[in-house]
């Protein structure tokens, strides 16, 4: 009598983002990344991820080499850093290779565990000083930043872009890119697949990672419309290359949305939650700097809420830091019903 044949084993791939990630013999557990944002990923915020668990590393906002060369750096706030953070990569705008090293020197008094070089803001004032996707844009001058920052910093080096200028030959020039960069003995790529004009409304290409992860021996991180497990999940196949995620707006909306990928339904307290950020932000800034900080982070934390509309009104009449911790108490001590999923509309 044959054999019946044995049901073939059913193999599961890893969740992107799920394994580690090492590069120069710096390994991130997971990765998983909380993206930069400004506004936003200061040392205060990072703390509060930090304080509920899980992403591989937090990068900081985007900061000014230029400006590094005139601040008091071991006093700033803004390039300040806590053990708790854990693992800190630092995101640098650079427009000509002349002051690359310089500003390297300088932020070494904080040890950064990598840099990164932002190739893809398309804010109008980053444009306009010849920065972000503008930077992306000058190959020459591009190539010269990228290799002064390689001479200079023999850590790890990423480089954050978009998919360029929607030209005809937008695909010739970011294969370009890609080749350059490893040409100029970058690390990592991140990747957020919108063109450079694109508001965050428009869908991300994730589409896009089969190709492009054949075409260069670079890791590609992904970025852009990752919110959750579920969200990455859903995007497995077109993300199954990718090397990490990063996350951002759902983490300025949920800083425990890294804790919440592993454990889910997690939920903080939410009073206490904004409490410890308010506590955070007051002992690294001065009061002046403590008030536009506050509001930013309100403005997504109100997004949790069934009537957050509440809160975010409430949080952009405020005029002081008082007055808004004022109005933020007087709802969220009325103990408002929190959403399942926070509304992520327009956020990308």
């Amino acid at each position: 009598m044959p054999t019946a044949a044995l049901p073939a084993p059913t193999v599961t791939a890893p969740e992107p983002g799920s394994g580690p990630l090492t590069l120069r013999g710096i390994t991130f557990t997971p990765a998983r990344f909380c993206a930069p944002m400004a506004g936003v990923t200061h040392s205060a915020f990072r703390r509060l991820v930090a304080d509920f668990g899980g992403p591989g590393a937090v990068f900081t906002e985007m900061i000014c080499a230029r400006w590094l060369l005139r601040e008091d750096v071991r006093q700033s706030p803004t390039l300040k850093r806590r053990p708790a953070e854990g693992k800190v990569i630092y995101q640098l705008m650079v427009t000509e290779p002349e002051i690359a090293a310089r500003a390297i020197e300088r932020l070494a008094v904080w040890q950064p565990d990598a840099l990164d070089l932002n190739c893809a803001c398309p804010a109008p004032k980053i444009r306009q000083r010849g920065a972000g996707c503008e930077l992306f844009a000058d190959r020459p001058r591009l190539e010269g930043v990228l290799r002064a920052l390689r001479r200079a910093w023999p850590g790890v080096l990423t480089v954050k872009i978009r998919l360029g200028r929607p030209a005809p030959d937008w695909r010739e020039t970011l294969l370009d890119r890609l080749m350059l960069f490893a040409d100029c003995g970058v690390d990592a790529v991140i990747l957020h697949p919108r063109f450079t004009d694109e508001k965050l409304k428009r869908r991300a290409r994730h589409e896009l990672f089969p190709e492009l992860v054949t075409r260069t021996r670079l890791p590609l991180l992904a970025s852009g419309d990752l919110h959750d497990a579920a969200t990455v999940r859903r995007q497995a196949d077109a993300l199954a290359g990718v090397a990490g995620i990063l996350v951002g707006r759902r983490a300025a909306v949920q800083p425990w949305a890294f804790r919440a990928w592993t454990d889910p339904g997690f939920m903080p307290d939410p009073l206490e939650t904004w409490r410890r950020f308010l506590a955070y932000v007051r002992e690294d800034f001065p009061e002046a700097e403590v008030f536009p900080r506050l509001q930013t982070f309100t403005a997504y934390f109100a997004r949790n809420f069934r009537f957050g509309h509440e809160l975010f009104r409430a949080s952009q009449a405020a005029r002081t830091a008082a007055e808004l911790e004022a109005r933020a108490l007087a709802f969220l001590e009325r103990g408002p019903e929190t959403l399942r999923e926070p509304d992520m509309g327009g956020l990308g």
